[in-house]
């Protein structure tokens, strides 16, 4: 199922980011507009719209919400892969995100001395392009 699922919302999701989807759903309101005046922009006429646009902004969420996480899983790969692949570059930083705040603010903040020295050398007319360990 979840395979289903998956395939189902990536299919969906790019289809709605289509300028047709996008054409169909002003087509909707146009014709809901225009059908006001003959049901009198009655009550019933108010609540077709709103329930209609409540119903597709819920399942949305849950297909965005599917296609963000597995754009964010993917970037995060390559990522990862980048680190790997590069010399000189420190692994630990791989599969960040499993990580809890408070251990992502030790990396944060040796990053941040990192980049305020690297400031202070070029205002000292020196190159930022090295690779500083500690």
């Amino acid at each position: 199922m979840p395979l289903r699922y998956g395939n189902l919302a990536k299919a969906i999701s790019k289809q709605s980011g289509r300028p047709r989807a996008f054409t169909l759903a002003a087509g909707v309101i146009v014709v809901w507009i225009l059908t006001g005046p003959i049901f009198g922009f009655s009550d019933t006429w108010q609540l077709v719209i709103n329930t209609g646009t409540t119903i597709v902004t819920f399942l949305m969420v849950f297909l965005i919400q599917n296609t963000q996480n597995r754009d964010t899983e993917a970037i995060q790969i390559k990522l990862d892969e980048l680190i790997r692949a590069h010399n000189g570059a420190h692994n630990a930083l791989m599969d960040l995100e499993e990580l809890e705040e408070a251990q992502l603010q030790v990396f944060r903040r040796r990053y941040a001395k990192l980049a305020s020295q690297a400031r202070a050398q070029l205002e000292q007319g020196l190159t930022d392009t090295d690779t500083p360990e500690e």
